[in-house]
């Protein structure tokens, strides 16, 4: 039996991967900032690490808070089978997506596959109808505030780079800007979890007190005074010798494209990390919860600690499933909504991460693929409006709006069969 489901979850985990990860090198490889093999190696390893790393924190959050533990207490075996078809039900819609080349979000198939089940266990008041509230909602607000913040943050780049007759020198003037910009909301989202052992080390093993953010605040401002430096040396190595300021270098992009394309490789970095130490959650939660009851015949209701072996399966299966199936949804992305260049792409990915942020801060519960793609329209829009593939979005837009009842009618119709069976 648990062979089965440790199946089920890298099956789920496999899925999540080929999917979901087009997030964070979509509009790296759209850009041609990197190629296709460059980005699977780069986001395997981060989306690996982030997963070992930081995963069991929301994993942990998602096996005991969304479906209540509580109305499960007497019926532990009855939880156990419903996260079994959550692990079904997720991983077949996701693979229906992206077999479609469809970017949709697994939190939402997540959250859906919970209220499909506990409707049939415990009746429709056992769904939490607010969060499908918040969710619906998303939908809607998360691309538009996306949208609006890439086509500002493009139209400024536009305006004050791309468009003047001397880009290399202009360039050259917003390289701190562009750093401290891209380092310190990336940062925000980063930075914290990788530098947080080493303060409580200091704090507890030391004895220093020292405020809770300083330590990343210090490696951000360091890291943003390195990247300008380096910047400021790759652009003067790029120019020398050349009489033009839009000259081709390298791949056929001109120089100022190809130091958006550095810029643009990093916050993709920051993405992938940031994407396996959150979202992997989503595949092995369930497997969690399921071990936890198998082991102690009981349901998690104070909290649970995650195994390490789980977190390698969920980490592993999403490296796997990008590996072998993350090129459809990434040419979806990158490739099939607008023609993207590294500043184009560079400026979606910084609206995807300010929404995120944005979001995060307003405990509203939101999806990276929606923003990145109402990223990458808002760009398209201040470009050429006529260059938007509407086509395309409406593939996009009906997948979104099908994830969670589609994941609920699965996980129902699962559930049922397995408690007649």
């Amino acid at each position: 039996m648990i062979f089965i489901v440790i199946l089920l979850a890298f099956y789920l985990a496999f899925n999540l991967g080929a999917n979901d990860v087009a997030n964070a090198m979509g509009t790296s490889v759209g850009s041609k900032a990197v190629t296709l093999k460059q980005a699977l190696i780069i986001a395997g390893v981060l989306e690996f690490t982030g997963a070992i790393l930081f995963g069991h924190e929301v994993s942990e959050t998602l096996a005991t808070k969304i479906a209540n533990p509580n109305l499960f207490a007497g019926t532990p075996q009855m939880l156990m089978n419903g996260m079994i078809t959550v692990l079904i039900s997720c991983g077949l819609w996701l693979q229906i997506a992206t077999s479609r080349g469809l970017p949709v979000s697994s939190s939402h198939a997540v959250v859906g596959a919970i209220a499909g089940f506990s409707w049939v266990a415990l009746g429709v008041d056992a769904i939490d109808w607010s969060s499908i509230g918040k969710i619906t909602l998303g939908w809607i607000v998360t691309p538009v505030i996306s949208g609006a913040i890439a086509g500002l943050f493009y139209g400024q780049i536009k305006r004050w780079i791309l468009t003047q007759p001397h880009q290399l020198l202009q360039m050259n003037e917003w390289i701190p800007w562009l750093s401290a910009m891209l380092l310190g909301i990336f940062g925000v989202i980063v930075l914290p979890s990788v530098t947080q052992p080493l303060t409580n080390f200091l704090i507890e093993e030391v004895g220093v007190k020292i405020p809770t953010h300083d330590i990343s605040l210090c490696v951000g401002g360091i890291a943003a005074v390195g990247l300008s430096l380096y910047s400021w040396r790759e652009l003067e190595r790029r120019s020398e010798g050349h009489g033009g300021q839009g000259e081709m270098v390298n791949n056929q992009l001109p120089t100022v494209e190809r130091l958006f394309a550095k810029f643009q490789l990093l916050s993709a970095c920051f993405v992938a990390f940031a994407h396996g130490s959150n979202d992997v959650g989503n595949a092995i939660a369930p497997l969690a919860a399921i071990v936890y009851i198998h082991n102690t015949g009981t349901v998690p209701i104070g909290g649970i600690a995650i195994p390490i072996w789980i977190l390698v399966l969920g980490g592993a299966g999403i490296v796997a499933g990008l590996a072998i199936w993350g090129k459809k949804v990434i040419a979806t992305i990158g490739e099939s909504i607008i023609s993207l260049q590294p500043s184009s792409g560079f400026c979606a990915e910084l609206a995807t991460a300010s929404t995120i942020l944005l979001a995060s801060r307003l405990g509203l519960p939101v999806s990276t693929s929606h923003a990145l793609v109402g990223g990458v329209v808002g760009v398209g829009l201040v470009q050429n409006p006529k260059s938007v593939q509407f086509k395309t979005l409406q593939g996009i837009a009906t997948a979104w709006l099908v994830t969670v009842p589609v994941s609920a009618g699965l996980s129902a119709v699962i559930f049922s069969i397995a408690r007649i069976l």
